[in-house]
């Protein structure tokens, strides 16, 4: 297996947390502590998942971060919504970064199935 920044999964979820993080400079300050840091702390959880697994050398232990990887994107999921609900984005970046974790979903779940 290459090293765990060739692939894919990876360096999608590691540009998930960029976006993430750039789209939600405009939360305020009441959120500083609140939903803004469980954001930004589920984002990292993904790509820090995979390469942790990936550093257990093993298929089953790999697979176990793989899945908290995954826990951790749904967790991503629902607080954009929240966000979104509360009207913490500009024009249609809550949008963008919902369909860009699906997007990144879809790729964690099928390296998941190719991997089992």
């Amino acid at each position: 297996m290459s090293p765990f920044r060739d692939l894919k999964i990876w360096r999608k979820s590691k540009s998930l947390v960029t976006k993430i993080y750039r789209g939600t400079t405009n939360f305020p300050d009441s959120e500083k502590y609140g939903l803004l840091s469980q954001i930004r702390r589920s984002t990292v959880s993904i790509p820090s998942n995979i390469a942790e697994g990936y550093g257990r050398n093993s298929n089953g232990e790999f697979q176990r971060y793989l899945s908290i990887s995954m826990g951790s994107l749904f967790e991503l999921q629902t607080q954009i919504q929240i966000a979104q609900n509360l009207d913490y984005f500009k024009n249609k970046e809550g949008a963008k970064m919902y369909e860009l974790s699906r997007e990144t979903g879809r790729m964690l779940s099928s390296f998941i199935r190719s991997i089992e």
